[in-house]
């Protein structure tokens, strides 16, 4: 695992689809909500562009993001949550997502919200079992 500006990468043993599909998987059966999910090779492809695998999966739950953004308006910003499937050069993947903590700081969040954005690193460990 790396950590960089915010961001903490995760190696995963998987492909890009099988990834996100994993982690998907485990949303849904958690009753989180899935809002959107961009293969962006696919949308870099139909502009006749070139991009390694990559797929970002936007998720979320209104009961955890509301109480967020009525303390800060503006984390509206980096909500829903986000996880980033990636290929990178070397053809290793990864797995990107905001780090909570680094969340709770550039929003001055109080610790009893960031639970509510605390959630990404188990349900990663799951998806990798």
């Amino acid at each position: 695992m790396t950590a960089k500006n915010g961001i903490i990468s995760q190696p995963s043993p998987y492909s890009v689809t099988e990834t996100i599909d994993r982690f998907a998987t485990i949303l849904q059966a958690k009753g989180i909500t899935i809002f959107a999910r961009i293969d962006q090779q696919t949308e870099a492809e139909k502009v006749g562009l070139s991009l390694c695998p990559t797929q970002l999966l936007l998720f979320g739950n209104s009961k955890a993001g509301t109480p967020l953004m009525v303390a800060e308006p503006t984390i509206a910003l980096d909500l829903p949550l986000k996880v980033l499937a990636w290929e990178a050069a070397d053809g290793k993947v990864w797995l990107s997502y905001n780090d909570a903590y680094y969340l709770q700081q550039r929003f001055a969040l109080p610790d009893a919200l960031v639970k509510n954005i605390d959630v990404i690193v188990p349900l990663v460990y799951q998806a990798f079992l």
